[in-house]
């Protein structure tokens, strides 16, 4: 019986392993189920086609995100004519800073500074003025021009920067167009003046800039703002409307709409009125005076405020300080700086 017993225990241990199907031993121990080992997930290399990622900065005169690469060149400075013969003007839009001056018979002049976007063709170029060397030389890049008096352009060569004079110059860079008439008729191919100058680093920054409407904080106490007025004198006097469905201020000259040769309204992201005084030394010709400070306004983004600038060396920019000390901000885009005289006058419409 015991014998019998002990078979039939032997029989149902076989039993148990063949139903198992060979997952428990005779042993009674368990398996582990097999696996398998993943192969390698192997690192994925960028095509050929692909192309590297682009590195991003802000423009130095702009604010402005744009291709690191592309910036990586200097600014240039071209003094641009405003007379009625001389309109309208090349490229203007395309600029990252205008400065507007008095100069002699009462009329104005543009000091125009590319830099993000510096066009082929700008224009029309005329003469050096005695401000102009205060203005351009921060930039640090090549400054273009027609002539000038003799005195003027000895100032503007003292400063060390290349000097691009269409007097001088037998290499191609100026023409004259047929389609204008002359004096108003040069033309400079400023990309090629850049290129000819790579050796030179990109602008440092000139103003601060903030947000698209850096001017809501209630500390600058802006006004709200949609025409601003400047008298420089009997023969100029500019005006700004702002547009707000385009979020910029649209130029006018003497009453009149301005646009440029591309035939788009001139515009500006900011405009920064400037209250100067003005040297009468050198005769007839006016000189903005730069060296010191004075009032300022900033208006941008349908608001204007109040402030003060201030320039402590002819390589310095200029600063400018809110009412409550702090800095007055631009928003990221292209400026007009107008200079107008302290016997001028300013006036902002809500």
């Amino acid at each position: 019986m015991g014998r019998d017993r002990g078979v039939r225990r032997f029989g149902a241990a076989l039993l148990i392993c063949a139903v198992g199907l060979g997952l428990l031993s005779c042993s009674g121990t368990t398996d582990p189920p097999p696996t398998e080992t993943p192969a390698p997930t192997p690192s994925r290399a960028r095509p050929a086609s692909e192309p590297a990622p682009v590195p991003i900065a802000f423009a130095p005169l702009r604010g402005t995100l744009a291709d690191g690469a592309a910036l990586a060149h200097p600014s240039i400075a071209v003094k641009i004519d405003n007379h009625e013969e001389a309109r309208p003007q090349i490229a203007l839009n395309r600029s990252d800073i205008v400065f507007e001056e008095l100069v002699e018979g009462g009329i104005t002049r543009y000091a125009v500074v590319w830099h993000s976007d510096v066009p082929d063709e700008v224009g029309p170029v005329r003469s050096i003025r005695p401000m102009d060397p205060d203005i351009i030389t921060p930039f640090g890049g090549p400054v273009a021009y027609s002539g000038g008096q003799e005195v003027f352009v000895d100032m503007m060569m003292s400063t060390g920067l290349p000097n691009l004079v269409f007097d001088y110059d037998d290499t191609g860079l100026f023409y004259r167009a047929d389609d204008r008439p002359g004096p108003h008729d040069v033309i400079l191919l400023a990309k090629e003046g850049v290129g000819r100058h790579l050796d030179l680093a990109p602008p440092p920054n000139q103003f601060v800039f903030g947000s698209a409407d850096p001017l809501a904080a209630p500390g600058f106490a802006a006004q709200p703002t949609s025409h601003l007025a400047l008298v420089f004198s009997d023969a100029r006097f500019p005006s700004w409307d702002w547009d707000a469905a385009a979020g910029v201020w649209l130029r006018s000259q003497e009453g009149a709409p301005d646009s440029e040769a591309s035939g788009e309204r001139v515009r500006a992201t900011n405009v920064v009125t400037l209250r100067v005084g003005i040297d009468w030394s050198w005769g007839e010709v006016p000189r903005t005076v730069l060296d010191g400070g004075g009032e300022a306004w900033v208006s941008v983004a349908g608001r204007t405020a109040h402030g003060s600038w201030s320039k402590a060396a002819r390589e310095a920019p200029i600063v400018l300080t809110a009412d409550d000390g702090s800095p007055l901000r631009l928003a990221p885009g292209n400026t007009w700086v107008e200079l107008v005289p302290n016997d001028g006058s300013v006036a902002f419409a809500p």
